[in-house]
């Protein structure tokens, strides 16, 4: 799984891939965070909604890449173009989390949805992209099935935590 994350001479690391998990599920929600939260300052059309989702996940994928170089730096190295290049790969499930719920806003038209059912839409996504890889990541690491199944309820406690958070804010 994710191939791309690994050059062909150099294996993935334990950490890359804990983080690459921890990315997809730290995206996926922000993502719905986005979405729950959108209506907040009015509202919003679907291409907005889809800018917003996009802008934020990019944002956060240089945010955290940036801060990994930082830190390289810090500890006295400086980060070369390869170190760049690895760092933004392995961090890249933090925006393509995006992509999902974007799309899933982008053609709700199609399903006749109106805003507001766009936005549970797009949330949905969001939430079961959300589980879907935390559970992926505990089931790659081993765990027993009380553990994936603990795993899967608290992640699922978390998206209906954002659920209740988008029915308080007014849209």
């Amino acid at each position: 799984m994710h191939a791309e994350l690994m050059t062909r001479h150099e294996p993935e690391s334990a950490e890359a891939a804990s983080r690459n998990y921890a990315g997809a599920v730290y995206g996926s929600l922000l993502a719905a965070s986005v979405i729950a939260t959108a209506g907040t300052l009015g509202s919003f059309p679907r291409l907005q909604l889809v800018i917003m989702l996009l802008t934020t996940g990019l944002v956060f994928w240089m945010t955290h890449v940036y801060a990994r170089l930082v830190g390289e730096r810090v500890a006295r190295h400086a980060p070369s173009w390869k170190r760049i290049r690895h760092e933004a790969r392995v961090e890249s499930p933090i925006a393509e989390a995006a992509l999902p719920p974007a799309a899933a806003v982008a053609l709700s038209p199609l399903l006749g949805l109106s805003p507001g059912g766009t936005a549970w839409l797009g949330l949905a996504v969001a939430i079961a992209e959300q589980v879907v890889w935390s559970t992926a990541a505990v089931v790659k690491a081993g765990a027993p099935r009380r553990l994936v199944a603990a795993n899967g309820a608290v992640n699922l406690l978390l998206g209906l935590a954002l659920v209740a958070a988008k029915a308080a804010v007014p849209h």
